[in-house]
């Protein structure tokens, strides 16, 4: 066991501008971690702490890695699916049907995002999580017997509901287990995963539509049918390992778990969970922050899901066979996830958000400018190298700019959920912009995807500078009073 301190914390429901405690602030109880022996060195404890947080990184984030690339992979399927031949049999190409289609998903998807955080503790991370991943491997499977676009898009509102839960909980799980300047290289280690995933993912879509004939089924029903069955497999399997908050951990021992905890408390305060009220909930939603957070999640996720639902049929548009714009559709993937894992280590190294965030934005918009405007396929191409990299690495940059940013449980519960939800609402926006009377170049998709990364470029200003007066305002207040102590100052 470790260095002992003796620390006793209090932790109020007002927001991070008021730690004063005034509102039946929630006592935090000892949190004393031992000496296993007096003369413990330093590299002793170093090493203990290396052994733990290489214990937690290899239980949470493969496993959670895994089950989130099985969810961007069934929402985003619908493309490929499209063009081997499930378009054809339920006339997608009608009107607005496809666009319809993939766009309804997003609306429960939003609706249920906060309810399902609020209530995660209450039901259990490993049984709300692993029934999420069930329930909608059930409904992938179900779409491949749909006999009209219509059935298909109710498969495509359940899908959204069971879905709505998972990604939230997710990130509201991963930033209680570390330090606020470990956080953004834990989201992207599993984000990348499910990036590599899902660049291969069209690739493994097309080898499995090979099947059509086989059980009277067609080669786009094979895909749910087998993509779905994977998740209900891992669904099972999760349900076993998914780890639960970190006060209420079964993984590791009660030396361990009191480590864990001293290291959240001395770093932002809020260890343990507070209780979580409706008037809570409603004070926590009035902090302006949150909305700016979500809107600029919403910008990030535009070209994303414009690049994920789009991305086959806007090669194919550039003059390439099937084949070719299946193949052509992976790159853009690995070289993203290189990408985000580089900005994520470099943003937690110098802890600094708003600057790389910046940088990744500025990628995606010269990306989309190069796709959309550009006269030669292999310049188009490559523009979708930079605006999957760019847009891939702004969401997990964005939700640990918003986490180390957020003291308490509660407030950790809602603004997650908030600004997932918003983010959600990009998918609505990215199925509705890129319109079918548009292909191939899809030029009004285009610009509002520019339009909405230069929003994200203005928010995130205006974000960063209330942050930097709010910090220089504490330290002013600090020097003139005689303890000298900051409770919490904002990341930049």
């Amino acid at each position: 066991m470790l260095a002992s301190t003796t620390k006793s914390a209090t932790l109020g429901s007002q927001s991070e501008e008021d730690m004063t405690g005034k509102a039946s602030p929630v006592k935090v109880p000892n949190m004393d971690v031992e000496r296993a022996a007096c003369d413990a060195s330093d590299s002793d404890r170093a090493a203990f702490e290396r052994r733990i947080m290489r214990r937690i990184d290899l239980r949470m984030l493969p496993l959670l890695g895994l089950l989130y690339s099985l969810a961007l992979i069934d929402r985003t399927n619908l493309g490929v699916a499209r063009i081997a031949g499930m378009g054809e049999d339920l006339d997608l190409s009608v009107g607005a049907r496809y666009s319809v289609v993939s766009c309804v998903y997003f609306i429960p998807y939003i609706l249920l995002e906060l309810p399902s955080n609020v209530f995660l503790r209450t039901f259990g991370t490993r049984n709300l999580l692993s029934f999420c991943v069930v329930a909608w491997g059930a409904v992938q499977s179900a779409m491949a017997f749909v006999p009209s676009w219509r059935y298909l898009a109710l498969c495509r509102v359940l899908l959204g509901a069971f879905e709505a839960g998972f990604f939230p909980a997710l990130v509201f799980i991963i930033t209680t287990w570390y330090r606020r300047h470990e956080v953004q290289k834990r989201l992207a280690a599993f984000y990348l995963i499910s990036i590599l995933t899902g660049g291969f993912s069209a690739i493994l879509a097309y080898g499995i539509s090979q099947l059509a004939g086989r059980a009277g089924l067609n080669g786009w029903s094979w895909i749910f049918v087998i993509e779905g069955a994977l998740t209900i497999v891992f669904g099972c399997v999760a349900w076993a390992f998914l780890p639960e908050f970190p006060d209420n951990n079964t993984f590791l021992n009660s030396e361990e778990k009191k480590f864990v905890l001293q290291r959240i408390e001395e770093d932002r305060g809020d260890s343990l969970p507070d209780a979580v009220t409706i008037w809570k909930v409603l004070h926590h939603m009035s902090d302006w922050k949150i909305w700016v957070y979500g809107i600029m999640l919403m910008c990030a996720t535009i070209p994303a899901y414009a690049i994920g639902f789009f991305v086959t049929v806007i090669l194919s548009g550039m003059g390439w066979n099937l084949e070719l714009a299946l193949l052509l559709s992976a790159p853009p993937y690995i070289f993203a996830a290189l990408s985000v894992f580089v900005f994520a280590w470099l943003s937690d190294h110098f802890r600094s958000r708003a600057f790389f965030l910046a940088v990744q934005t500025l990628l995606t918009l010269v990306g989309f400018i190069i796709t959309g405007f550009g006269h030669q396929p292999g310049w188009r191409y490559f523009g979708l190298f930079l605006g999957n990299a760019g847009s891939a690495g702004c969401i997990p940059g964005i939700l640990a700019y918003s986490s180390n940013n957020i003291v308490s449980h509660s407030k950790r519960a809602v603004t997650t959920a908030i600004i997932i939800s918003l983010g959600g609402l990009g998918g609505i926006i990215a199925t509705t912009i890129f319109r079918q009377e548009d292909f191939p170049r899809y030029i009004p998709g285009i610009i509002a995807t520019i339009s909405c990364q230069v929003l994200l470029l203005v928010l995130l200003g205006v974000l960063t500078l209330h942050f930097w007066y709010q910090n220089k305002a504490k330290r002013n207040t600090a020097e003139g009073s005689p303890g000298g102590r900051i409770d919490f100052l904002y990341t930049l």
